[in-house]
């Protein structure tokens, strides 16, 4: 594998993965608070995960990004049959009970692999490293400090999450705004063959980076892990 000047990466299921209690417990909550028709615990944690392949489908496909309060009115709509009575759910207290759940159900790394490379293409000195995540339920801004508490933060140079940015991969002009925000001081002549971005979606990851013309590197979803970069 060639020495890239720049490597950028997708965070879920390329770097974290989520903690299964947490999905367990946010279906839970659902079930107790956002229920008048009596779904079971089960039809609950069935429709979170249809809402997020179906949201994760249309942002791959639109490029935009429909956000975290829209996904989980949507799941309430669902376990009611559909219902649009929306008025007096406190959606932004309703997102913070949901960041509590992540911080006490922490996302883990991904593998035992994924600091000890991070960490050794950091201290090459050679390279600079980003982040470039598409979101669902969960927020840049929540993500940041979840990456703080797993001691990744400080191995990016950069993080961008498509809710903030509100676009997401494969969409050009996210992959863009990577290549825009890449430290051209250090970097003074970077030709897009010395850059990277590494995932794990073959359509979000490999095709928005090959479709703006640097390399691409799938890992995790096949036989591939982070390591192969070391190689």
């Amino acid at each position: 594998m060639p020495n890239y000047k720049h490597y950028s990466f997708d965070l879920w299921l390329t770097l974290i993965k989520s903690n299964p209690a947490f999905k367990a417990e946010r279906a839970k909550y659902f079930h107790a608070n956002f229920n008048s028709t009596g779904k079971s615990l089960e039809e609950v944690s069935v429709i979170f995960r249809q809402v997020d392949l179906m949201v994760n489908s249309i942002n791959e496909r639109t490029g935009k990004n429909i956000d975290a309060d829209e996904m989980y009115l949507m799941v309430i709509s669902i376990i009611n049959n559909y219902s649009t009575a929306f008025q007096d759910i406190d959606i932004e207290g309703l997102y913070n009970e949901m960041e509590k759940l992540v911080f006490n159900y922490m996302p883990v790394v991904y593998c035992s692999n994924s600091l000890n490379v991070l960490h050794q293409l950091k201290a090459s000195g050679r390279s600079t490293i980003s982040l470039l995540s598409n979101t669902g339920f969960i927020r840049g801004k929540t993500l940041k400090k979840v990456l703080n508490h797993l001691e990744l933060d400080g191995l990016m140079d950069f993080q961008l999450y498509s809710d903030e940015v509100r676009m997401s991969k494969p969409n050009l002009q996210f992959f863009q705004l990577m290549l825009d925000k890449i430290d051209k001081e250090k970097h003074v002549e970077l030709g897009l063959h010395e850059i990277i971005h590494v995932g794990d979606n073959p359509f979000a990851d490999v095709k928005g980076a090959e479709s703006i013309g640097i390399k691409s590197l799938l890992i995790n979803s096949n036989h591939i892990t982070i390591s192969e970069l070391l190689l």
